[in-house]
């Protein structure tokens, strides 16, 4: 199964990784599940969600490591997005890279990860 992504500011995620776990930004808490995007999706929930944000953080996640807990729900145009609800344990992340905006003002993410 392909990774899902969560878009973090870098503050918040050093709080996870504190705690051991992510619970959620507040939108997250606010609508009671943890939002995701897939390869496909993640650049446009950049640019919907962060546009101009800077010092933030991609989350690669094995959805395979979260159970029943994780489901694929209608969203904006009726794609399917991943949303956990429970607490993201951090042993489901494979890695976390920096998500900086280029001189163009969108993001950039790591080489080989968005559809071509």
């Amino acid at each position: 199964m392909p990774l899902i992504y969560k878009i973090c500011p870098r503050a918040l995620w050093r709080e996870a990784e504190a705690a051991g776990r992510f619970t959620g930004a507040p939108v997250d808490r606010q609508d009671g599940f943890i939002h995701f995007s897939t390869a496909a999706q993640v650049a446009e929930t950049a640019a919907r969600h962060f546009a101009g944000q800077d010092d933030l953080l991609l989350v690669a996640v094995e959805p395979g490591a979260l159970g029943n807990d994780l489901r694929y729900e209608p969203s904006r145009g009726g794609d399917l997005f991943p949303h956990l609800y429970g607490a993201l344990p951090l042993t489901a992340v494979r890695s976390v890279d920096a998500l900086p905006l280029g001189a163009d003002g969108r993001h950039v993410f790591p080489a080989g990860l968005l559809p071509a």
